[in-house]
């Protein structure tokens, strides 16, 4: 028993130092990967997630209709997205205001 090699008071003595250098370098190098492939892809998905690049329709013309608005064109031609955007290009590109659109009239819609 006093001569055994076993000694329950050096159980551990055998174990080398751990190095905590080697694990922080793991994890800034973990971390960079990260924020790297992060980084490569957040264009593309943003660019997807982008709605006015959206799917666009092409130039298109339209003839205004008794009591069209120009939300109401807007929301036609962009029933998922916010007409917001579209009632400006289109009051723009025609140099309309709002309340003088008149029957017949001839609009250019953007895309």
């Amino acid at each position: 028993m006093f001569g055994s090699g076993l000694d329950s008071e050096r159980a551990f003595d055998i174990m080398r130092s751990m190095h905590r250098t080697r694990v922080r370098r793991r994890r800034i190098g973990t971390l960079l990967a990260g924020v790297l492939v992060l980084g490569l892809w957040s264009g593309p998905i943003a660019k997807a997630l982008d709605p006015e690049e959206a799917v666009r329709e092409a130039d298109a013309t339209y003839v205004v209709r008794q009591g069209d608005t120009l939300w109401s064109i807007a929301a036609r031609f962009a029933p998922e997205r916010d007409p917001r955007s579209l009632v400006d290009a289109i009051a723009a590109v025609n140099d309309v205001r709002a309340g003088a659109l008149v029957p017949g009239q001839t609009l250019s819609i953007p895309a």
